[in-house]
């Protein structure tokens, strides 16, 4: 693969056919950001109960040193936007990889609970960065015909991500004896935290050999790396190349200025009712409650009557299965469609979370030394309740976890997409942060209640797919926008 400042094959290589090949390889290394999305936002699954001790923190703290990432989660996607717009998508990788390596290494070798959630913070800006980024960057190189499953593979390094972040968790737990326990004189949930330095030092070497998005270049009128580039993605002879060029450079046109958030809200833009449809779709991602199941799934299961390492080890089967969900979706998506996946999901998801309501609801609740209620499941609840948590993660993973990342990145046209996208991707964030952070408070109150609301916003999503969202399937960028 070439450097990003050249493209490969020269102005005149011409490529009749679509190069497949490299398109998934593009793909893949803009997808390494969503793996560093799902490794950096899953590991402190494993560490919070270990961070929750050392700094003798109640539920309310824990809450917000876990969710605060989320709020740089938030910012870097809103300035994530407007700086690919001036200065590229490459670019902006770059400083998101650097950003991931110092905020693991920072989180990892804290002075305290206060500047290890400053560390957590700025690791969550890169994922911010990364969440905008990723998808639009994907969409901007894929063919049409595939561009839902090269898409899906964002979501697909996500669950990678978050299933290596939970294995890599549960392996050091139990060599060290638990988080607490030293491996080399470093405990273990600082190991947990440090080991993104790893993939995030790889994903900065690789956005080294990709080019960047053609229609940024169009935007720049750098036209003859981007006729190179659609060649030999896209295929075609020389005027069929012309053709896409024209339809890229005639949707850039209509607004080559900067686009504010005021602009994307405007009348005379006429994009405000796509905006609103895509900040519900991300808003919904996060409040059918999905991360609740990776950044506590780990405390909540000990918290029901199982131990530590069974605990991180049903985190890991979740994981898995969010894995197989992803990877259905990638078979089906351009097949089926990005509307029906959405609706199937969602039903299944209101089912899972239902069941696992009822279950909650027949537990036992005692209070701890401390003054937490703990809940326990007798008898056959137990075991319901996992097969529900885990029928709605394997629901959320093949419609609403790759989909919503697709159909964002495939709304908006060319002139604001990137602006768009993350305002987007910061109302996910948001919701996400409002989430996480008030989760351990509502399973302390009533886990029954709590997985009855996200029932609940799962068949609100129905309604909002159902109402307002447009299939995209199979068209191109610009006819999709």
């Amino acid at each position: 693969m070439a450097s990003s400042d050249t493209v490969y094959g020269g102005p005149g290589s011409g490529a009749a056919r679509a190069d497949i090949g490299h398109a998934v390889m593009f793909a893949s290394a803009a997808a390494l950001g969503g793996f560093l999305f799902g490794y950096d936002t899953a590991v402190i699954n494993g560490a919070v109960g270990a961070i929750r001790d050392k700094y003798d923190i109640g539920a309310g703290g824990t809450g917000l040193t876990v969710s605060l990432t989320l709020l740089g989660a938030a910012l870097g996607a809103w300035i994530a936007g407007s700086l690919a717009d001036r200065l590229g998508r490459i670019k902006v990788m770059r400083i998101a990889a650097v950003l991931f390596i110092v905020g693991a290494i920072g989180s990892a070798f804290p002075f305290s609970v206060y500047d290890l959630t400053a560390w957590r913070v700025l690791g969550g800006v890169a994922v911010g960065f990364a969440s905008v980024i990723a998808p639009a960057y994907i969409a901007e190189i894929s063919p049409a015909a595939i561009r839902g499953r090269l898409g899906s593979m964002y979501q697909l390094a996500i669950v990678l991500g978050i299933a290596i972040s939970q294995l890599v968790n549960y392996a050091l737990s139990s060599n060290a004896g638990g988080a607490r326990g030293t491996l080399a004189g470093v405990e273990a949930w600082q190991w947990m935290l440090a080991l993104e330095a790893v993939p995030a030092l790889l994903y900065l070497l690789m956005t080294f050999t990709i080019p960047e998005s053609p229609r940024f270049l169009v935007a720049r009128g750098r036209d003859d790396e981007a006729r190179t580039i659609i060649s030999g993605l896209e295929g075609g002879d020389h005027d069929a190349v012309t053709s896409r060029m024209d339809e890229i450079r005639a949707s850039l046109s209509e607004h080559r200025t900067k686009t504010s958030v005021r602009e994307l809200f405007s009348k005379p833009l006429g994009v405000a009712p796509l905006v609103w449809v895509g900040i519900a779709l991300a808003a919904l991602q996060q409040f059918v409650g999905i991360n609740v199941i990776f950044y506590y799934s780990s405390t909540l299961w000990q918290a029901v009557g199982y131990g530590e390492d069974r605990a991180l080890f049903i985190s890991v089967v979740s994981a898995l299965v969010n894995i197989v969900g992803t990877f259905v979706a990638i078979a089906v998506i351009d097949r089926i469609g990005r509307k029906p996946l959405l609706l199937i999901g969602s039903v299944g998801m209101a089912v899972s979370l239902a069941t696992a309501a009822v279950c909650f609801h027949s537990a036992v609740v005692t209070t701890n030394d401390i003054g937490e209620s703990v809940a326990t499941l007798e008898g056959t609840n137990g075991t319901v309740a996992l097969i529900a948590a885990n029928a709605f993660v394997f629901f959320f993973a093949f419609s609403w976890g790759p989909v919503v990342w697709v159909l964002i990145s495939e709304l908006f046209p060319n002139r604001v997409r990137a602006a768009a996208v993350g305002i987007a991707t910061a109302a996910n964030w948001v919701a996400n942060f409002l989430v996480s952070s008030t989760f351990p408070a509502l399973a302390n109150w009533n886990l029954s209640v709590t997985y009855g609301g996200y029932a609940v916003m799962a068949a609100i999503s129905f309604v909002v797919v159902w109402r307002f969202v447009s299939e995209t399937r199979g068209r191109t960028l610009e006819a999709a926008g």
